[in-house]
């Protein structure tokens, strides 16, 4: 498993990267699986945010969904306690429920392996070549643009849509600590948000389309 520790308007010594390791190798017990585990430091010089001075995010990278975590303080060590905290919780949750769902698939049938690779794959249009893109086109990929004529900048990044059910998505954000998450129904192929509502509750924002909907460059 791979660590990768960088630091935003803070500098990063070999001991902090040392300790920041220690701290965060119990990851594997909960994600045996998991590739890297990236950590970012940063500052924030603003006196007027000093009790929240320090910030650490935690993303694990693993074969599922990505797993994040973020804390703030003012002392370091401090916030890279409360974020590893928040990760460790959420990595348990997801190992958990991850065994639940694979006691209930068990006795199912498995798919054939002799399907066509025909009805496995499918190809994609590549998207052309432009210059100075606005957009991006490579899941992963960010592109800052200005929005029109004004100062604002609009920083736009590409996921990977992959269709699943309501109950997939809202453990989903609740694995990267998000307060909404943008996914496709899997039943009803509609794009939807789900989001936090007061308490234990949710809520789900579904458009009155289908991706079958559109073609190649329509909006």
């Amino acid at each position: 498993m791979e660590f990768v520790v960088k630091g935003h308007n803070a500098e990063v010594s070999d001991r902090l990267r040392t300790h920041v390791e220690e701290k965060l190798e119990k990851v594997e017990q909960f994600a045996p699986r998991a590739q890297r585990v990236e950590v970012e430091i940063a500052h924030e010089s603003n006196p007027a945010q000093a009790e929240t001075s320090e910030r650490v995010e935690i993303t694990v990278v693993d074969k599922g969904p990505v797993v994040r975590a973020e804390a703030a303080a003012s002392d370091r060590l401090a916030a890279l306690d409360l974020a590893s905290t928040k990760l460790f919780e959420r990595l348990r949750r997801k190992h958990e429920k991850m065994k639940a769902r694979r006691r209930r698939s068990a006795g199912k049938d498995e798919v054939p392996a002799d399907l066509p690779v025909e009805e496995l794959l499918s190809k994609k249009p590549e998207a052309p070549e432009v210059e100075e893109r606005t957009v991006p086109t490579e899941p992963g990929e960010a592109i800052e643009s200005q929005l029109g004529d004004s100062p604002a900048i609009v920083r736009q990044k590409l996921y990977e849509a992959r269709p699943m059910s309501v109950e997939q998505a809202i453990d989903e954000m609740e694995l990267v600590g998000h307060p909404f998450y943008l996914f496709i129904d899997e039943e009803t192929k509609q794009p939807c948000a789900a989001y936090r509502r007061r308490g234990w509750t949710y809520g789900i924002i579904r458009l009155d389309a289908t991706t079958a909907d559109f073609g190649p460059g329509e909006k």
